[in-house]
């Protein structure tokens, strides 16, 4: 098994603790195919510093049609083979929930939902419009209890500033990806992803890291000055 980093520098450059956003369950979604692939990716974090990380599935009615007891048995299977390689890496699992009607029939029913942390609940939307249902979504699950927290705000075209304050004002956490700070998606993207830092409108930084090309690309986050900048906010991921 090679290793992407060697030197102490690479090796400490990443001071957050803990990844909270990763598709490291093998042949669930779209991201990795193989437990080895998953070995491969969680070394090279473990070799960037990270304690702890938590893998996010895609929950998704049309396409991952994941749950907690598959996710689980998907969660088991890593970590025993973690474990067989003596990995010491904490790996855990919650869930990307994609905010569609399935997912909101799960919580209007009751329906167990994976989270992290202190009730920490990672989900996403559609990439072009806000969806119509989004604030009445997030007062409901404030009011059960639960912490939102929207996976790659920058990421979306209908995302403003003006929009991003007024979703944090109705309790909702924000996660940035890596990569978007690298430019990995799109110029335009990595220019929100600026943008919010300046703000302030960070709670999380995430990998969502799908492979190992995605590892490697978040290998190079600390030559970027915003990665840096958002080290200096006070980052939930060093709680968790």
């Amino acid at each position: 098994m090679f290793s992407f980093f060697t030197s102490k520098k690479e090796k400490e450059f990443l001071p957050i603790g803990t990844d909270i956003h990763s598709h490291l369950l093998a042949g669930i979604d779209d991201g990795v195919k193989s437990l080895e692939e998953a070995e491969t990716i969680i070394l090279a974090f473990q070799n960037l510093g990270y304690k702890k990380m938590i893998t996010t599935p895609h929950i998704m009615s049309d396409y991952y049609r994941n749950n907690p007891d598959i996710i689980r048995s998907k969660l088991k299977e890593l970590q025993l083979h973690l474990s067989a390689k003596n990995i010491d890496m904490q790996v855990q699992a919650a869930a990307e929930y994609y905010l569609d009607e399935h997912f909101l029939k799960q919580i209007e029913t009751g329906q167990e939902l994976l989270t992290f942390g202190s009730g920490y609940l990672l989900f996403e939307t559609n990439y072009l419009s806000e969806p119509f249902q989004l604030k009445d979504f997030v007062f409901k699950i404030t009011t059960d209890g639960y912490k939102p927290v929207l996976a790659h705000p920058e990421r979306y075209e209908y995302m403003t500033l003006e929009k991003a304050e007024d979703l944090r004002d109705r309790g909702v956490l924000f996660q940035i990806n890596i990569m978007s700070l690298l430019g990995h998606y799109s110029k335009p993207i990595q220019t929100m992803a600026y943008k919010l830092i300046d703000k302030g409108c960070i709670d999380f930084l995430g990998s969502d890291c799908h492979n190992s090309a995605h590892a490697k690309i978040v290998a190079q986050a600390s030559k970027n000055k915003y990665f840096k900048k958002a080290l200096d906010l006070p980052l939930l991921n060093r709680m968790i």
